[in-house]
């Protein structure tokens, strides 16, 4: 039976980027037996020009009736002056939405054989393996938005910022839960001192930890607080459970300690469909000049082999084919003379131009490649 992949390249880089990766998972398909059947379909700028909307129905449909999909990246400079409800970011918005994906899942680990990349010291990053939890369809971004207009006869602009008990105990539940299959311990960060959301979000938290998880240590950080900490010993972190406002930034500060932005993965979870996603930008300066990374992105495809494929017996269940690609899969990292570039190699005929690399050497002989990790993606299983 063939698995159904909904591909979204998106804008800027996110084509190349998604385009290498389906050469991987591809790879992963023919070694271990099973097909994978793509759709390929517009989200953010791009269908912005196509449709005059950033999440078309097509896509909709497409993404609902997958088994997964892979996104690239989506934004650019080129929509920045649109209107504000159709603004590339908005179709990724309205997928998460659509989708249910409340909880995303950022693993961060700074590998050996990438320290010396990371902008901190070696032997204060060295170690760092944590994963960041991220409700993802609530809080700011999801509240009632007023935009610029005068009030009183002065400008004024409104984002509301709204959590309820059952969002917030899905979420904390996630992070529990992985950090069981982990080193036991959460870290909740919120700004309790000044909001009244982040108020509701510890007191939830801590009562679910002596209800439901007295095995699991919990700590609360402030989230200016755990910015710091992120920087000064992140190896005191294992599990960060947070909102989808302080995830967002959290995670992009976290994904700096091994280098790049450009080698994370991240995994967007609900009770369906997953979304998978390297959690950096569309990056249009460089895109088409076959330098994009696109390693954040196999081993987001990595996670998607791992959650909705595997967890769901598509391509053989925990003991078969499934947990053999999820576990092999994020071992490899392109080989590149620096980070955010690829090498590329001596090409086939015919290609002459783009990010080129032997799939089946990144899949399956990581002990040939200068770069590679036996854990770059850990969490919940």
């Amino acid at each position: 039976m063939a698995v159904k992949i909904t591909l979204l390249p998106g804008d800027g880089i996110g084509p190349e980027i998604v385009d290498a990766t389906v050469c991987v998972m591809d790879a992963a398909a023919k070694k271990f037996g099973f097909t994978l059947d793509y759709d390929k379909e517009l989200l953010g700028g791009c269908a912005i020009d196509a449709y005059g909307d950033p999440f078309p129905s097509v896509t909709e449909q497409a993404a609902h009736a997958a088994d997964a999909v892979l996104l690239g990246a989506v934004g650019g400079p080129k929509w920045d002056h649109v209107d504000p409800s159709l603004r590339p970011e908005k179709g990724l918005l309205r997928i998460r939405k659509s989708l249910g994906l409340y909880c995303n899942l950022r693993p961060m680990k700074v590998s050996r054989f990438t320290t010396h990349l990371s902008p901190l010291k070696e032997d204060r990053v060295a170690g760092t393996d944590l994963l960041i939890v991220r409700e993802l369809t609530g809080g700011i971004y999801f509240g009632t938005h007023q935009e610029a207009a005068l009030v009183d006869g002065v400008e004024t602009a409104s984002d509301i910022d709204l959590y309820t008990r059952p969002e917030v105990e899905r979420i904390a539940r996630k992070a529990f839960e992985a950090a069981r299959k982990r080193r036991g311990r959460v870290t909740s960060v919120d700004k309790a001192n000044v909001l009244a959301e982040s108020r509701l979000w510890r007191r939830i938290v801590t009562d679910m930890q002596a209800r439901e998880y007295p095995d699991v240590e919990l700590n609360h950080f402030y989230v200016d607080n755990c910015a710091m900490q992120l920087v000064l010993n992140p190896r005191q972190f294992d599990v960060i459970l947070t909102n989808n406002i302080f995830g967002d930034i959290l995670s992009d500060e976290a994904s700096v300690l091994g280098g790049s932005i450009g080698l994370l993965p991240s995994a967007s979870l609900g009770d369906g469909t997953g979304l998978y996603e390297p959690i950096h930008g569309s990056a249009p300066d460089i895109a088409g000049q076959g330098i994009a990374n696109p390693t954040g992105t196999i081993l987001s495809a990595a996670m998607l082999f791992r959650y909705s494929l595997s967890q769901a017996g598509r391509i053989g269940g925990a003991g078969g084919p499934g947990r053999k690609v999820r576990d092999k899969t994020p071992k490899a990292v392109t080989r590149r003379r620096e980070y955010g570039t690829i090498e590329t190699r001596q090409r086939p005929p015919g290609i002459d131009r783009g990010p080129f690399f032997d799939a089946e050497r990144v899949c399956w002989h990581p002990e040939r490649m200068r770069y590679h990790d036996d854990r770059a993606v850990s969490g919940l299983s």
